[in-house]
């Protein structure tokens, strides 16, 4: 069964497609620039599909990402579709210690996303910024104040928390 021929299947639910492609990419019987070449392709419930079953896979297993995930994921960090950003920062947030180096665009569009209307874009955000933080690199000196501005912003103590959990791990 193709990607496509899965995504197409009525009888197979949204969460079973995900996990599908997911295992899929963690078996390494779909190659990820496989998977982003079509998700590219794709229309936004598809692309977010296709996403989603990125931050699964690299939850379990973030070596999997190459610099194509990176790049695909923070490009899509602005799309307008919520849930493609959402998952998209989910996505940084599983393999940013990769790429500790190359973390300057996906920081500037979390950074927009974290005044997203969108509780669970803003959430996604404070996830990958937090993750991006606790690698303590040369970016925490721009990233850090920018929180600190952030949390005293941000209404939902739920995303306040995930930034004060990142600062008190840098105080460790």
């Amino acid at each position: 069964m193709t990607i496509e021929e899965l995504l197409k299947d009525k009888a197979i639910k949204s969460k079973e497609k995900t996990e599908i492609i997911s295992k899929w990419i963690m078996e390494k019987s779909l190659p990820v620039d496989e998977l982003i070449a079509f998700a590219e392709s794709q229309k936004d419930s598809a692309m977010a599909t296709c996403i989603e079953a990125l931050e699964y896979a690299t939850k379990e297993h973030p070596e999997i990402a190459n610099e194509n995930v990176l790049n695909f994921v923070t490009d899509t960090l602005t799309s307008k579709v919520p849930r493609i950003k959402w998952e998209s920062a989910k996505v940084i947030g599983n393999i940013a210690h990769l790429f500790n180096t190359r973390l300057k665009t996906p920081i500037a569009h979390l950074l927009i996303n974290t005044a997203h209307e969108g509780t669970v874009v803003r959430w996604s955000a404070a996830f990958a910024l937090g993750e991006i933080l606790k690698l303590r690199t040369e970016y925490n000196k721009d990233l850090l104040p920018a929180i600190e501005g952030i949390i005293k912003k941000e209404e939902k103590k739920s995303i306040q928390k995930i930034y004060n959990d990142a600062l008190k791990a840098l105080k460790k």
